[in-house]
């Protein structure tokens, strides 16, 4: 993969974590450079962005989540995305991965074609949320 779309993606990872861009802004960013999916993997607190024939990159998360639970929460991640979509003053990416991972998701799948989010728990239970547009 080439250096700018490592520094692309480098780039939207960290501006996730520290608030600097939303979701809808880094997918933009995203798509324009040529991706059309990305994974957060909770468990091995990694993020692999995909280009569409096959080239990747996998970024070590900048903060790194509390273990997954057992259990699927499919509830408290669907509420988890509304909390997250709202964009108030408590909401932080970092506290929403804690959150997640304490729900039992451990890792998903954004799918810029498909236009969904993807949450699987570690026994393969999926929640799937759509994008708006």
């Amino acid at each position: 993969m080439d250096a700018e779309r490592i520094a692309i993606a480098r780039a939207c990872l960290n501006a996730a974590h520290d608030g600097s861009l939303d979701f809808p802004l880094i997918v933009g960013k995203l798509i324009a450079a040529g991706f059309d999916s990305y994974l957060v993997d909770y468990r091995r607190r990694c993020q692999t962005y995909y280009l569409p024939y096959g080239d990747s990159i996998t970024l070590d998360l900048p903060h790194a989540p509390g273990p997954v639970a057992p259990a699927f929460d499919a509830d408290r991640i669907t509420a988890l995305v509304r909390w997250a979509q709202a964009g108030g003053p408590d909401y932080s990416y970092d506290r929403f991965s804690d959150q997640a991972a304490a729900a039992g998701c451990a890792f998903y799948l954004v799918s810029f074609a498909g236009r969904r989010v993807v949450y699987f728990g570690r026994t393969g239970e999926t929640h799937i949320e759509h994008m708006p547009g």
